[in-house]
Formats: structure tokens, C-alpha cells, sequence
């Protein structure tokens, strides 16, 4: 992989897909380096952006470049955080590639333009006949009639997905409702009394191992309960103590381990006005889901609410850009295997270890 400075530069020659391609490498390549986390794998960032990997890798190689519509290119502004400055140049390019591309492919098609397969212009409608291809006149006059017909029968065709719609959704209704279908029967709410996802809630326990994302959250998250912990992510006997404090204080049985009582209990609800400790929480727990680096800075961002959106759409929960109850159930039931600490996560509290 090039490093982040090697396409400095590279952007301003050659064609408008190939400047393109540069200035979209640039940013992926720079990406982490300006939000202070870890640059996004091009995996979770073609789940981000709504296109396979692949396409997104054409996207990002100016040696065999594939040019992105003018909706991926922002999108890909936005969630690389890129300078601000280049989104009007980004957009200049694009729109000159994607004029370029038409062109070249009329010339070589013989006049018929096909457009990118996610290009904005992108058209539904069959191609027209080939009229100087030799017995074409007449397949060219049943391809027309087949066309009125089929638009005359269009019509029909959406009054009937109306009618298909507005039963189904009568249905739904009726099950919702209760009465067509009673949903605790299944025994969907007592899989998970305390939420309304399926998951269960981890524990946590004293030990001599390493827990890793789960045990730093859990770390600041005493912390944003006023304990004085260093989240490194080890469950040592002061954190022990802290548990156990605050069991007592919100009448939980005190037995020093954190799980189906002590963690609804101990999680806050994580927006713009949450203090920095919760906020670390959380963060810890995006950054190890798999859907690219997330800032472990304490300051909930516009970018933060983004990747929270983004974790809530992927796994079923409703897309809020904030912490509740069960993004915080799913976060810490969706962590990745562990691997070893990186030495800024281990050295993310401000405070040293005290009991309390």
C-alpha cells in the first residue's frame, strides 16, 4: 500500500477519472491520520457507502480507474472527514469524467450512450434498435408495439402493487396490534426481559487476563459514575471494588461481577451532551465492531453519530445516532475476538487506578 503522502500531488495530471481517482485515494489513505483513529478498511467502507468492495477498489486505483457517481464521491467526502476545500474539485471531476465516459461510449457503441451502472443518469429504459443492422426494420416495429403495450399495461401493474401493498401492510397492522398474533407467546420478550433485542447481556468478572474493549468500557463507564479507574481494560481488584460500590448504592446483589443486573444499570445514554467518560465507553466499543476506525477521544462528533447510525442500521436498531440500552447490549455482545490493546487505548483515562 502506498503511504498517505505518496499521491500527494498525483491528482492534478492525466484525465478527469484518473485526477479523481487520485484525490479519492488521497483521502482513504489520510483518513486516519485526521480523525485521530484508524483509516477505515475499504470492507467496511463499501457497507458504509452501499457498493461491493471491489467497486469501491476501482474507485480508489487511478491505475485502472472506474469512476464513482457523484453520490458516492460526497459520500465518500463525508465519511473520510477529507478537506473541505476539495468537495467542489471532487464534484468537477466527476461530472467530467462521467461526461467523458458518455462520449467515448457513443463513439465506440455508434451513437448509443450507456451509462456507469451507478451513475445518476443512469436510465430504465431498453435501448433503442439497431436500424441499419440488415432485417432489424421488422424486429425494430415488434420491439415498438411490445413498448406501447407495455406501457399501456403499466398502469394496471402499479394498481395492483398498491393493492398487494395496502393488504400486506393491514396485516402487519393486525399483528402489531395484537390481534392477529400474540408476540410474547413466542417467547420473544422473555429471550431478553431487560430490551428489546435477543442478545444477552456479557460478564464480566476478576481476573488475571486482559478484557480487552469490554473491560475498558466498563472501566470508564464506572468512571462516568465518579470511581477513579484506568481503563486498561484489566479486571484487577480495584475495579472489583468499584463494581461492588456500586452494587450497594443501586441496590444490585454486591458480588463484584458485572452482567444481566449491573450493566443496564451502569450504561448511560450517549449523545452530544454526554460527558467524556460514557463517551469513551462507547467509542471503545465502535472501534472494535468491524465497521472501521472509530476516534477514541471522549468527544461525542458528528463522525461518532454517524458511525453509531451506521452500527444501529447494520444490526437491526432504530437509527438514532445516540447510545441507548440496546445499542449499548449490542455493541458489547458484537465485540470482535480479542487481540492485543493498542498502547493509546491503554492510556485513554486521565486518572490513575484508585480504590474507592
Amino acid at each position: 500500500m502506498r503511504a498517505a503522502g505518496a499521491t500527494a500531488g498525483r491528482d492534478q495530471g492525466g484525465s478527469a477519472g484518473v485526477q479523481l481517482a487520485w484525490m479519492l485515494r488521497r483521502w482513504w489513505e489520510e483518513a486516519g491520520s485526521r480523525t485521530g483513529g484508524g483509516r477505515p478498511t475499504q470492507q467496511a467502507l463499501a457497507l458504509k457507502l452501499g457498493v461491493d468492495q471491489t467497486t469501491l477498489s476501482r474507485y480508489l486505483n487511478p491505475g485502472h480507474p472506474s469512476t464513482a457517481s457523484l453520490r458516492v464521491v460526497e459520500a465518500l467526502h463525508s465519511q473520510l472527514h477529507a478537506p473541505t476545500a476539495d468537495l467542489e474539485r471532487a464534484r468537477t471531476l466527476c461530472r467530467a469524467a462521467l461526461l467523458g465516459n458518455g462520449r467515448a461510449q457513443a463513439f465506440a457503441g455508434g451513437g448509443e450512450r450507456t451509462a456507469p451502472a451507478d451513475s445518476p443518469d443512469r436510465s430504465d429504459e431498453p435501448p433503442a434498435p439497431d436500424a441499419g443492422r440488415p432485417g432489424s426494420q421488422g424486429t425494430g416495429v415488434r420491439a415498438a408495439r411490445a413498448g406501447r403495450r407495455s406501457r399501456r399495461l403499466r398502469p394496471l401493474f402499479v394498481a395492483a402493487a398498491v393493492v398487494v401493498a395496502f393488504a400486506l401492510g393491514m396485516v402487519v397492522q393486525e399483528r402489531l396490534s395484537g390481534r392477529g398474533h400474540n408476540a410474547a407467546a413466542d417467547g420473544a420478550a422473555a429471550a431478553a426481559p431487560e430490551s428489546r433485542t435477543p442478545y444477552a447481556w456479557p460478564l464480566l468478572r476478576m481476573g488475571e487476563e486482559d478484557q480487552f474493549t469490554r473491560g475498558r468500557a466498563l472501566q470508564h463507564l464506572l468512571n462516568a459514575h465518579g470511581y477513579k479507574l484506568l481503563a486498561d481494560g484489566f479486571f484487577r481488584q480495584d475495579t472489583r471494588d468499584a463494581v461492588m460500590d456500586f452494587q450497594q448504592r443501586h441496590d444490585l446483589p454486591a458480588d463484584g461481577k458485572v452482567g444481566v443486573r449491573t450493566w443496564p444499570e451502569l450504561v448511560k445514554e450517549v449523545g452530544p451532551q454526554s460527558g467524556a467518560s460514557e463517551v469513551r465507553a462507547a467509542q471503545e466499543l465502535l472501534n472494535n465492531v468491524g465497521q472501521g476506525g472509530t476516534a477514541v477521544s471522549g468527544k461525542f462528533t458528528a463522525a461518532s453519530a454517524d458511525d453509531v447510525r451506521f452500527f444501529q442500521r447494520t444490526h437491526g436498531l432504530p437509527v438514532t445516532g445516540q447510545v441507548d440500552v440496546d445499542t449499548w447490549l449490542a455493541l458489547l455482545v458484537k465485540q470482535l475476538p480479542p487481540v492485543k490493546a493498542p498502547d493509546y487505548q491503554r492510556t485513554t483515562s486521565p486518572t490513575p487506578p484508585a480504590s474507592r
